[in-house]
């Protein structure tokens, strides 16, 4: 287990790593007509924005000289990451089918992971400034205001003097609220929510883009979380230790079964995240 000086150390990069992502993937966001898209070899999107993270969190995080596995990363065999003790986890654009339409749904995660389990996460939200941080044992925050900077130098203490902790408040609102993919519903996504409504007639639907649904739950906006498409492990694993420390549980969906990562195969089954 990595001692408190190390998280001390670790946490400033990983933070920065994300802001400075953010500020990649803003300019062009922002300031271009050619998001420059193409398919992946599993038929998914990938524009200029998710290359331009990736490089800013590479070049960020490389000097922590820990081994990162990240979407737009090259392909890493399962004999070559089975045995890594530490590694980061890294979706540098989560949410880029959201991001190519042009809405502002989309996110920077970054988990620091030991012997499989996450330890340390960030999610960045650079088009609300937010920062959602969580260490495993400790808690988690949000941290407001939180501007994209190419050279973001924000130190541990600044961090913590300036963040809040999470949840924000208990359930205020008097419906129950469901977050659903905005890009990526199924039948079976609509028929789990069916029942649902069984238990809770004034259900609400919010339909969200990207890893922000886990923020949202432990914000305490929404309530519960459903998907039955297919997601990777660094879609999930920062958002599920944010929620994990506000309260809230993330499974396998419908075995109730613990989500695994450094799998050989780095898929995620269905899953809940709830409140």
């Amino acid at each position: 287990m990595i001692d408190q000086s190390i998280r001390e150390y670790l946490l400033p990069e990983q933070f920065n790593a994300a802001v400075r992502a953010g500020a990649a993937i803003m300019k062009i966001y922002k300031s271009s007509d050619d998001y420059d898209i193409t398919l992946k070899s599993d038929h998914t999107p990938i524009t200029i924005a998710d290359r331009m993270a990736h490089l800013a969190i590479k070049e960020s995080l490389g000097k922590t000289r820990i081994p990162i596995l990240s979407e737009e990363g090259r392909e890493m065999l399962y004999d070559e990451r089975r045995n890594w003790e530490l590694f980061w986890l890294v979706d540098p654009l989560d949410g880029t089918v959201e991001f190519i339409k042009g809405n502002n749904e989309f996110t920077v995660n970054i988990a620091l992971m030991e012997n499989n389990i996450c330890i340390s996460s960030v999610i960045y939200v650079p088009y609300h400034n937010k920062m959602y941080i969580a260490e495993r044992g400790y808690g988690a925050w949000v941290m407001e205001d939180v501007t994209p900077t190419e050279d973001a130098l924000y130190s541990y203490a600044e961090i913590h003097d300036n963040m809040r902790r999470l949840p924000l408040s208990e359930r205020e609102h008097d419906v129950f609220r469901v977050a659903v993919s905005r890009s990526h519903q199924t039948p079976e996504t609509h028929s789990h929510i069916d029942t649902l409504r069984t238990e809770h007639p004034d259900l609400e639907i919010i339909e969200q883009g990207s890893s922000y649904k886990f923020c949202l739950i432990a914000e305490g906006y929404v309530d519960y979380y459903i998907r039955t498409t297919t997601t990777s492990e660094w879609d999930t694993a920062a958002g599920e230790l944010i929620l994990h420390e506000a309260g809230g549980v993330t499974y396998a969906y419908p075995t109730g079964e613990q989500l695994c990562y450094n799998k050989s195969e780095l898929d995620n089954p269905w899953f809940v995240a709830r409140r």
